[in-house]
């Protein structure tokens, strides 16, 4: 087994931990990660992203020029990653931020979730991340739902620790929102 991951988005978007999450999850699992964080000068507001590799066999490099699955928290994410999804991958996108008609690949799958709505439904829109991640478990399977939940104590801070509850509940909802089947756009790849 082998997935590679990108999430992209401004500071303050809680992607870094997105993606430190689900590298623990991984290795609560006994796979092999990597985990790649990358930002701009400016962490809040400014680029950041982020690179996981979750492999059942030893990872040879963290660089991942094109990945199977990206997230995109808004529109200059999208812009600028979109092309590089591998033909055949996965685009999750934050439909409150980056809106489907920017989106011009044909050859990949889509899934368009209004992470921010969900999020200020369930009491914040700090935890939209958690919701475009619960979405990206549900979708690909690389992780457990229970076991990233299981691992939200190890990645959130004492001064986040108020957040613990809606981070699950964001997880839930974004799981539950694939479940549903709400492929807002479908490509016809299946």
């Amino acid at each position: 087994m082998y997935t590679d991951l990108m999430v992209s988005g401004f500071g303050g978007q809680g992607v870094l931990i997105a993606g430190r999450l689900l590298s623990y999850a991984a290795m609560r699992e006994n796979k092999h990660v990597t985990f790649f964080p990358a930002y701009g000068p400016v962490m809040r507001g400014g680029e950041a992203y982020c690179t996981v590799v979750i492999s059942t066999r030893l990872i040879g490099s963290p660089v991942v020029r094109n990945p199977l699955t990206v997230i995109v928290m808004n529109l200059p994410s999208l812009l600028s990653l979109e092309p590089r999804v591998k033909p055949g991958g996965l685009l999750i996108v934050n439909a409150d931020l980056a809106d489907r008609s920017h989106s011009r690949r044909e050859d990949i799958k889509k899934i368009f979730v209004p992470a921010n709505t969900i999020a200020e439904g369930i009491g914040s829109g700090r935890v939209a991340s958690m919701v475009t991640l619960g979405a990206y478990i549900e979708a690909t399977g690389a992780v457990t739902l229970q076991n990233a939940i299981s691992c939200l104590d190890k990645i959130i801070t004492e001064k986040h620790r108020e957040f613990l509850h809606l981070d699950e509940e964001a997880l839930n909802k974004g799981a539950e929102f694939v479940r549903a089947g709400h492929r807002l756009q479908d490509t016809g790849i299946r």
